[in-house]
């Protein structure tokens, strides 16, 4: 019995016990499970989430990192001798071409500058690996010309070509300038700066830096500084600027880190290195974002990469932590600043000596020549627009050859800031507004556009006035009413015209549908009884609006119509005097007429088109338009080159313009508009000067316009061979007074060598001396 007793009671507690063990097992099994589902939640979680950031990589991968861009070359870059270029501006060309400064000249793509030469090693087409010795001579102005051109041991050449300078590159995605290059194309010197700069430990992290993010935290939670510290790697900053949204939220952070972990399990470390390269953001320039080592030398120091200095290479490393603080145009200070400490983080990495810092480190702080003017973003923005005609929409990643000859462009580039000094200069105001300045200038042979300003500033405003502005030319039309007249005369029997006939340049009111007109000469001037030549040399008012009617309004209209390719203008009487709108470029469409024997051929900016594959693009056709018999044509450009000698472009040969050429000054009402349209065998130029709002600008064309336009041509055409305008079958030259219009005689003082159409040479002798 002593024994049962504790066996009941072990009974009785087992029973009491069960349910709370039945409880915990049960609370037990549940935590276990929950554990599990939860576990097996985050491993799937974990699993879509890397599926999913896989897939994100992948799907980048699978396509260009960088989407090709677009890039433009301007035509083939020639140097002959007699053309006026210095040491210095031949070894900038060279730069644009991509050849490398040396001490010597040892390889393809290489030159060195000597006292009186330039040595050059030609680095693409069919000479490559020719050496070329350039030789420079001082003339008697005082300017360097090329004097020789030397192919070592003993050989010569009459020309040479260096290739298409790269003049532009641009993203189809937005506006940006982007020169994509291999990492073995960037030198090393650059590329160290850059880890300096931004991720000394690039080679040893996975992707993410946990020693920097640490040291990040304490220095934004203990510091003092102004601003955030970042601890961002070279690949979560290639995977910011190029996968994600620039948002700055935790989450987003964290798909940033993520990515770039999976991103360095994808690729090796030099493509990532070379791709952050590519792709880094160096600020902007007009309204451009520039991406990119190579682009950022050139908009920063106006320099190929290769050439620029260590302490250059520093200061651009420099600028990548924050662009617009640390650019050497606008911050001098700040950029030296930021450059130096790239110096010393240099050094202590190893790649440089102390002694190789300290000589980087008193380079003085020097921007470059602005990116607008190297790369004449208004004619690039011109073939932008015709590519997208031509091809039916955007072309990313083609190669286009451009008709624009650097050469001119600088040129022209030059002319127009000289023009607004010299317009300064003459304002009656210290206070007025600069006016704004375009100028084209094309072959009329061909139609090709070889150089085009479109405004003042490209940094300023992106509105290309060459293209764009409309506005009234004023007396630059007066050559096609003489035009008109002489085509008239070709058909009609009983229409005398001629160069020489005699028009009375008097006051005189004209009606227009019942109302009366009455135009004056500029400073109320008038001749009287004038021939033609000297009435459109001279832009005389009231002549040029008696031989519009003569010839017919209807005519006059529809042959500017014709010549610029624009819209008919209304034909009003004052249709003469350019009282309609036209653009500079429909200006210069109009002129080629003129030096191109009748015909218009349509201006272009692109002369090719060829995608990656090297496969053309073939580019819808454009056939030239005859306008104008070439004896009209001919007859109309010899009226204008007395423009030049007793006209309103006279001051041009004072100036030392001394070619044949042919041109028209033209001023609109109140002296709003300033325009010079003059051209020689080879170019037409068309100039107009005035403001956007259309305030007058208080100058006439031959104040404004033609100083700009003879300071291009003059630069243009040096080098040269003087060329004369060709005489086409049927046009017969005789001596005339200017006076009386008739044959000279013996005693006229100074008989004038006139062109006519075979049948209409005058058969009456000067009856006034």
């Amino acid at each position: 019995m002593g024994v049962a007793a504790p066996h009941r009671n072990s009974t009785r507690q087992t029973r009491r016990r069960s349910p709370r063990r039945r409880a915990r097992t049960r609370w037990t099994r549940a935590v276990v499970g929950l554990t599990t589902l939860l576990l097996v939640t985050l491993v799937v979680a974990g699993v879509w989430t890397y599926r999913s950031l896989s897939a994100e990589i992948d799907a980048r991968l699978a396509v260009e990192w960088t989407p090709a861009p677009t890039q433009l070359f301007a035509t083939e870059f020639d140097i002959s001798p007699g053309i006026a270029l210095d040491r210095r501006d031949l070894a900038g060309w060279l730069d644009e071409l991509a050849y490398t400064e040396r001490d010597r000249a040892r390889g393809a793509g290489e030159f060195a500058v000597e006292p009186d030469a330039i040595t050059l090693i030609e680095r693409q087409g069919p000479h490559h690996g020719r050496t070329v010795r350039v030789r420079f001579t001082r003339d008697a102005a005082g300017r360097d010309r090329v004097s020789a051109i030397a192919i070592p041991p003993d050989g010569k050449a009459a020309r040479i070509s260096l290739g298409r300078p790269l003049l532009s590159v641009r993203s189809a995605a937005a506006r940006r300038k982007h020169r994509i290059v291999p990492l073995a194309a960037i030198p090393g010197r650059v590329v160290q700066a850059v880890l300096a700069a931004e991720d000394h430990r690039f080679f040893d992290h996975p992707g993410i830096d946990p020693f920097r993010i640490a040291a990040a935290v304490v220095t934004n939670l203990t510091g003092d500084l102004p601003y955030l510290v970042g601890a961002s790697t070279l690949t979560q900053q290639l995977v910011k600027n190029t996968m994600l949204t620039p948002g700055q939220t935790f989450t987003r952070k964290l798909h940033e880190q993520a990515l770039s972990l999976l991103l360095e399990r994808r690729l090796p470390k030099s493509r990532i290195v070379e791709l952050y390269l590519n792709e880094v953001y160096l600020g902007q320039h007009g309204s451009f974002a520039i991406h990119g080592v190579t682009q950022g030398a050139r908009a920063l120091f106006g320099k190929d990469l290769h050439n620029l200095s260590l302490g250059e290479a520093a200061t651009l490393a420099g600028t990548i932590q924050a662009p617009q603080r640390n650019t050497p145009a606008r911050h001098p200070t700040r950029a030296r600043t930021r450059r130096n400490a790239v110096l010393q983080a240099m050094v202590e990495l190893d790649f440089i000596t102390p002694d190789a810092a300290m000589a980087a480190s008193r380079e003085p702080i020097e921007a470059g020549a602005a990116l607008v003017d190297v790369e004449a973003p208004y004619f690039a923005d011109l073939v932008g627009g015709q590519l997208e005609s031509m091809l039916n929409g955007p072309a990313p990643g083609v190669r286009v050859e451009t008709t624009l000859d650097v050469r001119l462009q600088r040129l022209a580039e030059i002319a127009v800031q000289d023009g607004l000094r010299h317009i300064a200069g003459l304002s009656a105001s210290s206070t007025a507004p600069d006016p704004q300045i375009a100028l084209v200038a094309v072959d009329p042979r061909s139609g090709a556009i070889r150089a085009l300003v479109g405004g003042n500033s490209y940094d300023g405003s992106q509105f290309n006035r060459a293209a764009r502005a409309r506005r009234q030319p004023g007396s630059v039309i007066k050559p096609f009413v003489y035009l008109a007249a002489l085509e008239r005369a070709r058909y009609d029997p009983d229409f005398a015209f001629t160069p020489s006939s005699l028009i009375d340049d008097e006051p005189t009111t004209f009606m227009h549908d019942g109302r009366p007109w009455r135009p004056t000469n500029f400073g109320q001037t008038y001749d009287g009884a004038v021939t033609a030549r000297l009435a459109l040399a001279r832009s005389r008012n009231v002549a040029a609006v008696k031989v519009a009617e003569r010839a017919g309004l209807a005519a006059v209209a529809e042959l500017w119509a014709h010549a610029s390719g624009g819209t008919t203008p209304p034909p009003y009487p004052s249709l003469a005097l350019g009282t309609f709108e036209a653009s500079p470029l429909e200006v210069a469409a109009a002129y080629t007429v003129l030096a191109n024997g009748g015909e218009r051929v349509p201006l272009h900016a692109v002369a090719g088109v060829s995608r990656r594959d090297g496969i053309d693009v073939t580019l819808p056709p454009d056939p030239p338009v005859r306008v104008a018999g070439a004896d009209s044509a001919f007859l109309v450009t010899q009226m204008l080159r007395s423009t030049f000698e007793v006209g309103t472009a006279a001051a041009a040969r004072q100036r030392g313009f001394d070619r044949v050429a042919a041109g028209k000054t033209g001023t609109t009402d109140d002296l709003r508009d300033a325009w010079f349209a003059g051209f020689t065998p080879t170019l037409v130029t068309v100039v107009w000067v005035g403001h956007d709002d259309n305030r007058p600008l208080g100058l006439t064309g031959a104040q404004a316009a033609l100083p700009i336009w003879t300071d291009f041509m003059r630069r243009a055409h040096e080098g040269r061979q003087p060329a004369d305008f060709t005489q086409p079958p049927g046009v017969t030259r005789v001596e005339v007074d200017p006076v009386s219009g008739l044959l000279a005689t013996a005693r006229c003082p100074a008989p004038l060598l006139e062109a006519f159409r075979d049948g209409t040479v005058p058969d009456e002798r000067c009856p006034l001396h």
